[in-house]
């Protein structure tokens, strides 16, 4: 299938509610947020989930996370090692790359193993989620019915039985993203990888579960889909994201659902770059 030709951005809302959509190891693993309150969630933390899905729908992936790894190598180092040799050259280990690994192919990679300084520049960018609204964060005492550790003596417990868990108390977050069709020209991104992308977009949190993230706790609600008609687009990226606007309704004193924004078309705009080929696709999220 040949490469992608039409430039994509997308935009994309989900919300949180009583979990941690993504702790700040720095923070005691505290939902991350900026000084204002706004809650945070990292690009990186985005692409691990879209990597999972796409893990998940049989593709292969070069950065497996730990408890996902399929092929018993236990380092990135190890992973590239089985598959390449010291003797090739990096624009050979850079184009088998971009073929055999989708997430290479969409987000690019560095590759500095046998003493390499390969840079693979991926089409894919996705920016960090915000929250729409500043967010309250939830510190739970938490105790554990056993001992982890022995109990010092003449104690019946040990240190380790009280903790603490954060949550978020509810929040929509929005994060944006493109997929530039130059690059793609360089790792052999398809139209079939970006739609691809969409359906992971569609299905981020789908086998997502954890402790800090209870099933159903995280929900994609919205992404819009834009796709232009040539490589170039119609307008930058950032003029397409802000075509979707949000309003905290007037009357909401403390944000509890999606249903307490307005969140929309600027159609007047999207009218003029409909005219020169921009198509939307409004998707619901699973």
């Amino acid at each position: 299938m040949s490469v992608l030709e039409k430039k994509v951005d997308f935009v994309s809302f989900f919300t949180v509610s009583n979990a941690n959509p993504n702790g700040d190891p720095l923070m005691g693993n505290m939902p991350r947020t900026d000084y204002d309150g706004y809650g945070e969630v990292s690009d990186v933390c985005i692409k691990r989930k879209i990597r999972n899905r796409m893990q998940d729908l049989g593709h292969e992936i070069f950065v497996q996370a730990r408890e996902r790894i399929v092929d018993d190598h236990r380092s990135l180092e190890a992973r590239f090692n089985a598959n390449f040799d010291k003797s090739m050259k990096d624009e050979i280990v850079a184009k088998e790359s971009c073929k055999k690994w989708i997430d290479v192919r969409s987000f690019g990679q560095v590759m500095t193993f046998q003493k390499r300084a390969l840079g693979i520049r991926g089409p894919v960018s996705i920016s960090l989620a915000k929250s729409l609204s500043p967010v309250e964060i939830i510190t739970m005492q938490i105790t554990r019915s056993t001992n982890g550790m022995e109990a010092e003596v003449g104690k019946a417990r040990s240190s380790d039985t009280m903790g603490t868990k954060h949550f978020i108390d509810f929040g929509v977050y929005k994060f944006v993203g493109s997929i530039n069709c130059y690059f793609a020209e360089k790792t052999g991104f398809t139209y079939k990888d970006a739609q691809l992308i969409k359906k992971t977009l569609k299905e981020l949190f789908v086998n997502d579960m954890s402790s800090a993230r209870p099933e159903g706790s995280m929900e994609v609600k919205k992404v819009y889909w834009f796709e232009h008609p040539h490589k170039l687009g119609v307008a930058s990226s950032a003029k397409i994201h802000n075509l979707i606007q949000v309003e905290l309704k007037p009357e909401v004193q403390k944000v509890t659902s999606y249903e307490d924004y307005l969140i929309y078309l600027d159609k007047e705009k999207y009218n003029h770059y409909q005219e020169l080929g921009l198509i939307l696709e409004e998707i619901e999220g699973i």
